[in-house]
Formats: C-alpha cells, sequence, structure tokens
C-alpha cells in the first residue's frame, strides 16, 4: 500500500471513529498532495509524497515555535498535535549520532576540506538522508566537519 492510499485509509478511519482533529490534519495533508498532482499532472510516487509531509512537518516544526515563543500554548498544542500525526506517515527518523556518521563518511567520500566545498558535500549528503533527518541539523554537522 503507497502512501497515499495509506492516507484515505486513514482519513476514512478517522471519519468512522470521529476523530475530528486526526481527520482535518489527514484532510490537509491530502490537499497538499492533491494540489502538487494537479500541478504536475501526474499522480505522485512515494518519495514525492514523502516530501511533501517532510515540507508539511518542517511549516508546523517552524508555526510552533513561533508560537512558544508568543506565549501561545493553545495553538502550539494543536500545532504539535498535527506534527505527531503527520510523522507517523515519515520514515522513521535519524538519531543524531548516526547522522554524524553519514556526514563523517560523506566528506570522506567527496574528499572536502573546507567550508568551500560545503555545497558538494550537501549534494551528496541530502539524498542518503531525505525524509530521515532535518536539513538544518545535517547542515550544522557537515559544517562542524569542515572546519
Amino acid at each position: 500500500m503507497n502512501l497515499s492510499e495509506r492516507l484515505n485509509d486513514d482519513m476514512k478511519q478517522a471519519m468512522k471513529s470521529q476523530e475530528k482533529f486526526k481527520l482535518s490534519t489527514i484532510r490537509m495533508i491530502r490537499s497538499s498532495i492533491k494540489n502538487q498532482e494537479i500541478e504536475l499532472k501526474r499522480p505522485l510516487e512515494d518519495a514525492e509524497v514523502l516530501d511533501i509531509l517532510s515540507r508539511e512537518v518542517k511549516q508546523r516544526k517552524d508555526s510552533l515555535q513561533e508560537f512558544e515563543k508568543a506565549g501561545r500554548d493553545d495553538l502550539a498544542k494543536d500545532v504539535a498535535a498535527e506534527i505527531e500525526i503527520i510523522s507517523v506517515y515519515l520514515p522513521q527518523q535519524l538519531t543524531e549520532e548516526e547522522i554524524k556518521s553519514i556526514v563523517q563518511q560523506t566528506i570522506q567520500e567527496t574528499g572536502a576540506s573546507s567550508k568551500a566545498e560545503m555545497g558538494k558535500v550537501m549534494s551528496a549528503l541530502l539524498p542518503k538522508v531525505k525524509g530521515r533527518a532535518d536539513g538544518k541539523l545535517v547542515n550544522t554537522f557537515v559544517q562542524q566537519f569542515l572546519q
């Protein structure tokens, strides 16, 4: 079963069990997916759906930080719940140690030795961690190792 089908099934299940918050979150995700399908004029593959899910989580994490700064605990709670629901559909996230190991390995593979070569490292690294690690965190580790 691909991700789109899984989202459809979970949406139906949320309707049956009357989980309104989960239902609205899944509908938002499906809306983003549908908009992308309309734009591309074709159904999306799982990798493309994962990109959308990752983007949605990233947007919500940014919103969560802003709500917490502003002291809006009510909105922060809702956004945190949305992140939790969306994260179910993402692959298992890498630990910091796993990310560091992949970063070091990629730096060795590319032969990079300075921050000037960071772009080369990142272009080789991002496909390896796509959907499984936060890009900002990966970027931070690459900068640390290229000093």
